[in-house]
């Protein structure tokens, strides 16, 4: 029994050819939109590269990208298909091209799908991707004299700034690395000699963070450095005040950033794939529709499309078989090619008679 049989009748089937030929051209910007989602991301992940660990996480955007584009191209040919049937001599053309089309799309929905389920899962990937490249960034902040790192300490300051957050986990990230110059530094001065001889890697460390880490909404001068020491500030305590320092660490500023664009993205990418597998049953009912016609002279006549020739179970357990024997067939073919090539090794005995 096929699945899904509908009756149509010629006013039917013009009516479902108009509305897919309408559809295809909504799927047409649709593709258009995701393809700029894909652009947009791509290009948000490009400006904060130097903060990440790996190019891992363009797989998104670059699978948006080129979605986008099947899309375009898929859909503007499934209109044109739609546009023809209207005329039985035009749509001729297209007949044997329609089951190797429908197939295609199936698999590309499949690929939507898929690439949706993506953007909503990435946020693992993505965190452990910006902890090592937010880790190295601030390794280099104070590189400013290196040719290929001197960028490091504005990007890290624009990202704070922007971002509002302060180091990788928190603003202490930055009480582990020496953040300052070695060429700020006066090593006549006893106390930076001190700090040095104190670190076994004579690091200058210091509890304090960069001036991109300060709140400007708190009302008091921004406390920077010597941040646990309560008694280098009036009215100071560590332990209790509300200090004017970002709190939350880049990190999972920047995984809460991407992760709510993807999630939005993985939505509309889902929102698309329902749109195209509605197209595509649309498609596959106007296909069997116009093949099953009766009397091809006579297009007013009533005919039957359906989505699956037989029921689920039937068509499953119909690829199944048609698996095996194309298996079985490669297998006799790579004996049979095994065995002349056996054949062709052996080299014929000669007997000398003396």
């Amino acid at each position: 029994m096929a699945l899904l049989k509908v009756k149509f009748n010629q006013k039917k089937r013009v009516k479902l050819a108009q509305g897919l030929w309408l559809m295809n051209w909504f799927s047409v910007f649709a593709g258009i939109l995701v393809f700029s989602m894909g652009l947009f991301l791509k290009i948000e992940l490009r400006k904060r590269s130097e903060v990440m660990d790996n190019s891992e996480s363009h797989f998104v955007p670059n699978s948006l990208i080129l979605m986008g584009i099947l899309s375009c191209a898929f859909n503007g040919f499934a209109g044109k298909i739609c546009y023809d049937s209207l005329d039985p001599a035009k749509f001729a053309k297209w007949k044997p091209l329609l089951k190797p089309y429908l197939a295609l799309c199936f698999f590309f929905n499949i690929l939507i799908f898929f690439i949706a389920l993506i953007c909503f899962l990435m946020r693992g990937s993505l965190e452990s991707t910006l902890a090592q490249g937010l880790k190295n960034g601030m390794k280099f902040y104070r590189d400013t004299d290196t040719p290929g790192r001197c960028f490091m300490k504005k990007t890290i300051d624009m990202l704070q700034i922007e971002f509002k957050c302060c180091g990788n986990n928190g603003f202490k990230d930055w009480f582990e690395i020496q953040w300052i110059s070695n060429r700020y530094l006066d090593f006549s001065s006893k106390e930076v000699k001190d700090r040095i001889k104190s670190n076994v890697d004579g690091r200058y460390l210091v509890d304090g963070v960069p001036f991109s880490c300060c709140n400007p909404s708190s009302p008091r001068p921004c406390i920077q450095y010597q941040v646990t020491n309560n008694s280098a500030h009036y009215s100071y305590d560590y332990q209790t005040e509300e200090l004017n320092l970002w709190r939350r660490g880049c990190r999972e500023a920047l995984l809460q950033y991407y992760s709510s664009m993807m999630s939005s993205m993985g939505a509309v990418v889902l929102l698309v794939w329902l749109f195209e597998m509605s197209v595509m049953v649309g498609l596959r009912l106007l296909h069997t529709s116009l093949e099953s016609i009766a009397n091809p002279e006579d297009p007013e006549c009533e005919s039957e499309g359906w989505i699956l020739e037989n029921s689920l179970k039937d068509t499953l357990k119909s690829a199944l078989e048609n698996l095996k024997k194309i298996g079985k067939f490669n297998q006799v073919e790579a004996d049979a090619e095994g065995a002349e090539g056996e054949e062709g090794g052996k080299t014929p005995a000669i007997t000398t008679v003396s």
